[in-house]
């Protein structure tokens, strides 16, 4: 195909003719069936995050940084991308410390847990 781009003999012809000739090329080509999603291997941080998110009390992004070695903001963003694999998270408790100024303190977090399919 890319001969037929690069041949000097086929520069005299226009960029429609080209296109025409690479559309007619790829038209014989199969498509490809969509592949099915894959089990997730095991052993991987998506299943040990996952089921962190499962048990019944859920997870806090404190537990979930200690089990796979990642800083905060890549845990939270990890629960964003899990709504790309079809997994919602949600925000089950959120305890707050109030320090002397009013503002959250150290003590602060957040339990999340996998939604359930009902849930909106």
């Amino acid at each position: 195909m890319l001969d037929a781009w690069d041949d000097e003999a086929n520069q005299r012809y226009d960029l429609t003719d080209a296109m025409d000739a690479l559309r007619t090329a790829l038209a014989g080509k199969p498509t490809r069936r969509p592949a099915r999603p894959r089990p997730p291997r095991q052993g991987t941080k998506l299943l040990t995050v996952v089921a962190l998110l499962k048990q019944p009390g859920g997870t806090t992004v404190a537990q979930v940084c200690e089990a796979t070695g990642w800083t905060k903001d890549t845990v939270r963003g990890f629960f964003v991308g899990l709504k790309k694999k079809g997994i919602r998270v949600e925000a089950v408790e959120k305890v707050r410390s109030v320090g002397p100024n009013r503002a959250g303190g150290r003590g602060s977090y957040t339990i999340y847990r996998v939604a359930e399919a009902g849930d909106a």
